[in-house]
């Protein structure tokens, strides 16, 4: 199953609050957290996990490239490297499923357009019949 990377989350996120991403996160600062403050930290979260399988995927590829003399103590250099390569995968799995889930529940509500309303009638101030009659 195929979820949003940290790119496409960003722009549903800038679609949702129409604003860049960087306005978006000076915008939070200093203010209580909210629903813009962790779809924000879903994203950091999901684009650091996405930095890692990368840097992760090459280092490993390094390690075991054919051409490379590998030496038992490398072993565990390798082991490490996949061990933390799964864990980064898994963090992103889990993070875009979450993140995709929220913006999938989250929608611009189209603001009401004005709808003619009658102009309420306002009654008149009741005047008493002893106002009007003459004094006496």
């Amino acid at each position: 199953m195929a979820h949003p990377s940290s790119a496409e989350v960003a722009a549903r996120i800038e679609e949702l609050y129409g604003a860049p991403l960087n306005e978006l996160e000076a915008h939070v600062q200093g203010r209580p957290p909210g629903m813009l403050t962790a779809l924000l930290a879903g994203h950091h979260t999901l684009a650091f996990a996405e930095q890692s399988i990368t840097v992760h995927r090459e280092r490993l590829q390094q390690l075991v490239h054919p051409e490379r003399q590998s030496h038992a103590f490398e072993v565990a250099h390798i082991l490490d490297c996949a061990r933390r390569l799964a864990e980064a995968v898994a963090v992103r799995d889990t993070q875009s499923a979450t993140v995709h889930a929220v913006l999938q529940s989250l929608d611009h509500t189209p603001t009401p357009e004005p709808t003619a309303t009658p102009a309420l009638a306002v009654p008149a101030p009741a005047v008493s019949a002893a106002g009007t009659a003459p004094g006496r």
